[in-house]
Formats: C-alpha cells, sequence, structure tokens
C-alpha cells in the first residue's frame, strides 16, 4: 500500500486578515501535489470555510451568533472549494469536497459507507478535501474542532501519517510565550497527563482551536497507528522535508505501543453513547483488569434508553467513565433483570469484543 497520509490545515495558515490568502494556499497545494507525484496517498483536512466567508461578506467573527457563523461558512466554504479546484487542475490532479459532521462518524453504518468513500477516491488517484459540515453542525462551529476531525479521519482511512499544519512550530514543555525557558519537544512517544498539561495556550484570531485540541488529536492518530506531527505551516516546503527528507520539524508523535483495530477506533473515539451503564467493584474488575464481557449480575444501574447494538457508556458505581461498549440486549431486557430478586447467570450485556475500556 502507498504511503498515505492525512495533512490538516488551520484557519491561520489559509487567510490573511480573514481572507484567502491565495500565496499561501498556492505554496499548499504544489507541496501536496509533490507528495503525490512521489507515491504518496494525500487526504487534505482544510478549515479555513468561515474566515473565507467572513472576508467575503466584510464580518468581523467577534460578536456573531451562530446562525451568521453557518451563513459565513456556507458562502466560504464554495469560496474555499472552488480555488483549491483550480489549483489542483493547474496540478492535473482531480479532487473531491467530502463535508462531515459528528453524526456521519457516530454512526457506524455512515462510518463504513465514508470509509468505502475515502478508499475509492484514493485509489483512483482523486484527492479528498474535507471539512467539517459548518453550515449544519453547531457545536463544531462553537468549538472549532477540525484537528479532532483529521484524526478521526486518519483512523477512518488507516493513514500512515497525520500532518497538523499550524502557526505554532511543535509542542513546548510550556507557552514560549510567557516563559522564555519553555523547550519545543522534537520526539513524543507516550501522550500521558504530563504531555496534556504543557498544552496551554489557544490558537489566533483566523482559528478556534489550541494546542489542547491537537494533543487530542495527536492522541487519537497515535492509537490508530498513524505518526503524528504538530509543524508550522509556513516554513518552506515543510511537507517535504517531513516526509520525504525527514528533517526534524515540529514535533513528532509516535504510534502507540498498542494501537488499536478500525471497529475500536470508532467505538473508542467516534461512536456516540445513547445511554449509561453503572456497574459493580466485581464487574468493573473483571472488565477492567481481566479482560471480560460485563454479565448482567454485575450491572447496579441503568440510564437512557437503548437497543440492542446501541453504543453506552460503561460508568463504576460511583460515576467514574470506564469506558464504551456495544450493549448484546436493551434497556428494557437489563431492566427486567434488575427488578428480579435473583438474577440468571450468564446473560452477557456487552461481550468482550465490544469493550472499550480507557
Amino acid at each position: 500500500m502507498k504511503n498515505r497520509v492525512v495533512i490538516k490545515v488551520g484557519s491561520s495558515s489559509l487567510t490573511a486578515d480573514g481572507i484567502i490568502a491565495h500565496d499561501q494556499m498556492e505554496k499548499l497545494t504544489t507541496q501536496i501535489a509533490y507528495l503525490m507525484r512521489k507515491g504518496f496517498e494525500v487526504v487534505l483536512v482544510s478549515s479555513g470555510a468561515v474566515a473565507a466567508g467572513l472576508g467575503k461578506l466584510g464580518w468581523e467573527r467577534e460578536g456573531l451568533l451562530v446562525p451568521q457563523k453557518q451563513a459565513a461558512a456556507a458562502v466560504g466554504q464554495g469560496l474555499l472549494m472552488h480555488r483549491y479546484e483550480q489549483l489542483f487542475q493547474c496540478e492535473g490532479i482531480n479532487v473531491a469536497q467530502i463535508l462531515l459532521t459528528n453524526e456521519d462518524i457516530a454512526d457506524r453504518k455512515r462510518y463504513v459507507n465514508a470509509k468505502n468513500t475515502f478508499q475509492t477516491l484514493l485509489q483512483n488517484g482523486i484527492l479528498p478535501i474535507v471539512n467539517e459540515n459548518d453550515t449544519v453542525a453547531v457545536d463544531e462551529i462553537k468549538f472549532g474542532d477540525n484537528d479532532r476531525l483529521a484524526a478521526l479521519v486518519a483512523g477512518v482511512v488507516e493513514a500512515d501519517s497525520l500532518l497538523v499544519l499550524t502557526d505554532i512550530d511543535g509542542l513546548y514543555t510550556d507557552h514560549p510565550k510567557h516563559n522564555p525557558e519553555a523547550k519545543k519537544l522534537d520526539v513524543v512517544d507516550i501522550i500521558d497527563e504530563s504531555i496534556q498539561q504543557m498544552a496551554k495556550g489557544a490558537g489566533t484570531k483566523a482559528g478556534t482551536g489550541g494546542m489542547i485540541t491537537k494533543i487530542e488529536a495527536a492522541r487519537i492518530a497515535t492509537l490508530s497507528g498513524a505518526t503524528t506531527y504538530i509543524a508550522k505551516g509556513s516554513i518552506p516546503w515543510v511537507l517535504k522535508k517531513i516526509f520525504l527528507e525527514h528533517e526534524n520539524i515540529g514535533t513528532k508523535f509516535l504510534p502507540a505501543q498498542k494501537t488499536l483495530k478500525n471497529r475500536m477506533q470508532w467505538l473508542a473515539f467516534a461512536s456516540k453513547p445513547l445511554g449509561k451503564i453503572f456497574v459493580d467493584h466485581g464487574a468493573e474488575h473483571a472488565i477492567y483488569h481481566d479482560n471480560k464481557s460485563l454479565l448482567a449480575a454485575g450491572v447496579k444501574e441503568i440510564k437512557g434508553d437503548f437497543c440492542s447494538g446501541n453504543v453506552i457508556e460503561i460508568c463504576s458505581e460511583s460515576g467514574k467513565e470506564l469506558g464504551k461498549g456495544v450493549v448484546s440486549i436493551s434497556s428494557a431486557e437489563i431492566k427486567g433483570i434488575l427488578e428480579q430478586e435473583i438474577r440468571p447467570k450468564g446473560i452477557i450485556v456487552i461481550h468482550k469484543n465490544d469493550l472499550f475500556i480507557h
């Protein structure tokens, strides 16, 4: 299989004063085309629709309500895609637009459909250009999470690498603008709590994400088996330097030692729980430490209405989230079991192969 990479570019790397910076877009597309000619398969996750729309309409981001931001996204997405199509046409590359929302990834059938679409495009040398569907995705406009979207896409397409291009040149031990002693990390082996604590600071005016969202994206992607890079998009020929010349640019996050299979990636990071199951200490130990299935005997309480095959959240008696799972029986059936004085033995609520434990 060809080397497959997902490249996420932020608004700050595509716009200047809220207007699309055509020279920056041209430099990016030239680099991507160069990579593709070298045999790479590329998926581009591009921010910038809202910023481009604001520039076109002459609106300021501050003070806008969500419907106005959605309207700006609707205007800007067309501008952004039209320019990409023009630039890649000059390179002899066909492009395809894919707009996604959380619902598209959370639903297992739609997730698989998206995966099949990506595979077909990549196999035919077509460059997928992905963006959050900001015209309908209210939460994503409010929290600006294209970093997470890129990490999920990396899992969908089973990418070898994820590159997050931004205006920051990597992860520092502290905020470099506030602490002159802060040092950049070249390589991160494991994304633990200490690494997450370093992710301070925010993005620029054009974007809405900061280093925190980028570290979370790196965590998702590395657990999915993708080497992840955070690098400054303004570095000349940054894609060539990272993927072909292997220069020490930005911060490199190594894949997790124990990665998740594709279905487990979806369950862990993309699925949307429709209820909760609270388990006793014995069941918690069995699923957390012994890799056992969750049996009805260990269930203390449930919340929500769900059917067999739905995803639910698993919690301890105290309410701590332990993980997620795909239930084998419905909430109504579980309630019926809980009402019995003597519970039948051996009834599996969630099979161990359908469990993701944090």
